[in-house]
């Protein structure tokens, strides 16, 4: 609020566009975030459900690897979701628009909420596992509309701010999960099913109060062609009748996409003028979720209690560490139209790489040094710190401001196949990695794979804030090597060694 108060009356925050943001956020970004955590805390408790129902029905117990199979799999199966939701992306958002999505989105999170609340009593843990997968469609959908939604919502100087929110609500949620998985709350042999099924309740508030507000202005403009409805959408957002200026940019983009028309993730993959644009955003995605974020939410208990904490006290460290993953984010809401998004992307692999390897030296010297595992700790918190002001808000906000509307659909489909294959790997492979192959060598993997994405963020990954779409497609022009027309001037490519591709803007 503070931020908003020292811009100018017409790049203000309006009561819409607030309530559109957090709305949006709250009924999808939230789950998102509750279900990463949820089954963290009451994991014992639910193995052990796993364990009893297996020997009610075969007469006999169940084997370590075969639980540990099912658990990564009720684990995993959350992005695997997530993966095919992403899919689901481009096609959803072009015919029922951002927000006809979201709307459409609550399906997955309220049936497997119930599905999730009903497993202990009709003694199904395949019923858990079934239902993971669902709400992962939930999560894969909203994970890439939501940030798609608000960017187009939301006025270019406070684009960036608004597009960390679904962050913010993503990392609302997993503390609130973490909350609720003290052993004294939910987190305990009566409370999971209830803690499991309460995911649904976002989605309700969501279905009842979003259809009170606008769709996205930029859709109904460019892809619906709809301009009455666009002019009194935007009007809503901004708060003022005049918007002559912006309509007159989508206009112009309207123009571009008549000329080359709305891609598909092969055309878009065959595009020339976005080369660049999307191997950074596949670069940036593989490197927030591979470097070991994950990890670190699924199986944070676990890591406390291999560094040596007490195991009625490592609930209450995870929650220490969510409200500092929410502190974090909430700071990178108000700073990133400052500092701009390349510098935190810097900052925040930077901090992730060095947490990593000292993590590594940690957990390696704890049971010869007695002071290591409060080392550990600290290294995770500072893990958690550095992740949250840049690889895990940023990516979609600069995924969002890279691609123009008829590309941004595609753009988000093929970022979020990556992020959730990404995100399905580590929770599928990390626990072997961390029991049977790796141990505490395991986070070296991790520091590697953020050193490699801060190297190509700073060598590659353009400053876009303050920005609008058609700047940024400028600003790749030169090592895309073709030459964006803004009307009847060309922009020169200086140093270009052959001839470059013409790509008209506008």
């Amino acid at each position: 609020i503070s931020f908003i108060l020292f811009v100018p009356l017409k790049q203000r925050l309006t009561t819409v566009l607030a309530l559109s943001t957090l709305i949006s956020a709250f009924g999808s970004s939230f789950q998102y975030g509750y279900n990463v955590a949820v089954i963290n805390s009451p994991a014992p408790v639910m193995q052990q459900f796993y364990n009893t129902t297996y020997m009610e029905r075969y007469k006999t117990e169940m084997g370590q690897n075969l639980l540990t199979l099912l658990w990564s799999l009720s684990v995993s199966m959350y992005p695997l979701g997530g993966f095919f939701g992403s899919l689901m992306v481009a096609p959803l958002v072009n015919h029922l628009g951002r927000k006809g999505t979201l709307l459409f989105n609550n399906i997955f999170s309220i049936v497997p909420a119930v599905m999730m609340g009903a497993s202990e009593v009709a003694k199904s843990y395949e019923i858990i596992i079934v239902a993971r997968f669902i709400v992962g469609i939930c999560a894969g959908l909203s994970s890439n509309v939501v940030p798609m939604y608000l960017g187009e919502l939301s006025p270019k100087n406070l684009r960036g701010a608004l597009g960390i929110v679904p962050q913010l609500f993503i990392t609302v949620g997993i503390l609130s999960a973490q909350v609720l998985g003290i052993r004294n709350i939910l987190g305990n042999s009566a409370g999971w099913p209830l803690m499991l099924g309460l995911t649904g309740i976002p989605a309700l508030i969501e279905l009842l109060l979003l259809p009170f507000f606008p769709e996205s202005p930029r859709y109904m403009l460019i892809q619906k062609g709809d301009e009455k409805k666009a002019k009194k959408a935007l009007q809503r957002l901004r708060g003022w009748d005049d918007v002559d200026a912006e309509m007159t940019e989508m206009r112009l983009e309207d123009q571009s996409e008549r000329a080359e028309g709305r891609l598909t993730v092969f055309s878009l993959l065959a595009q020339r003028s976005l080369r660049w644009q999307l191997i950074s955003v596949v670069f940036m995605n593989m490197g927030q979720q591979l470097s070991g974020v994950n990890a670190i939410y699924y199986y944070a208990d676990s890591i406390y209690s291999s560094a040596g904490v007490n195991e009625n006290d490592v609930q209450f460290v995870t929650v220490g560490t969510g409200a500092v993953n929410v502190v974090m984010t909430v700071a990178a809401v108000f700073i990133v139209e400052k500092s701009g998004r390349r510098l935190l992307l810097l900052v925040g692999f930077g901090i992730c790489c060095a947490a990593c390897v000292l993590l590594t030296i940690a957990l390696s010297l704890q049971e010869s040094v007695s002071w290591m595992p409060y080392v550990s700790i600290m290294c995770v918190i500072i893990y958690v710190i550095g992740h949250a002001i840049g690889p895990s808000p940023i990516p979609n906000v600069v995924t969002t401001e890279m691609f123009r509307q008829s590309a941004r659909s595609a753009a988000f489909m093929v970022s979020g196949s990556v992020h959730w294959l990404s995100n399905f790997t580590v929770g599928l492979v990390f626990p072997f990695m961390e029991v049977r192959g790796l141990g505490p060598y395991s986070f070296i993997v991790f520091a590697v794979i953020c050193l490699l994405t801060l190297v190509y963020v700073w060598v590659v990954v353009p400053e876009t804030k303050k920005k609008t779409f058609l700047e940024v497609s400028q600003m790749f022009g030169k090592r895309n090597k073709v030459e964006i027309k803004l009307g009847d001037s060309d922009l020169p490519l200086k140093d270009s060694k052959e001839d470059p591709e013409k790509v008209t803007a506008f």
